[in-house]
């Protein structure tokens, strides 16, 4: 990880900075028609998961799949999405998307489907204080 990192602007303006792990950032899409998480490893000048360093990488893995099951056990999903597209946004984040059989854009990828729904400060809290806490208790465990 370096001092210098810096997350991407279009990052920045789409979503909202949870909290940081021990490698990522951890953020959440500002659309609440999907509960929709980023991990953005804190490491400058990273486009693609093969230029970690072969411990970052693992840690990557470790932190995307710790996030991944506290997501759906905790909104019950039909199938978690995870992927790293970057044609847009070249900064290595990794999208985590709980997909359900009835939501908006089943069974297409949600890109492009339809416009952001931004959460209301309610619903932003509730999911903080959903998630947070569980992640923190998982990471407290040494995991």
């Amino acid at each position: 990880m370096t001092e210098q990192f810096q997350l991407h602007p279009q990052l920045a303006n789409d979503c909202v900075v949870l909290t940081d792990l021990p490698l990522s950032q951890l953020l959440l899409c500002n659309d609440s028609a999907y509960p929709w998480f980023i991990l953005v490893p804190k490491v400058e000048g990273i486009e693609d998961i093969y230029q970690l360093d072969w411990q970052q990488q693992q840690q990557l893995l470790n932190e995307s799949s710790m996030l991944s099951e506290v997501l759906m056990q905790e909104f019950n999903g039909d199938k978690m999405n995870v992927a790293a597209l970057g044609n847009v946004v070249p900064q290595l984040h990794l999208h985590h998307i709980v997909r359900f059989k009835n939501d908006p854009s089943w069974p297409k990828p949600i890109w492009g489907q339809q416009a952001l729904t931004p959460y209301t400060e309610q619903a932003l809290a509730d999911i903080k204080s959903r998630i947070l806490p569980k992640l923190a208790a998982i990471l407290s465990n040494g995991n």
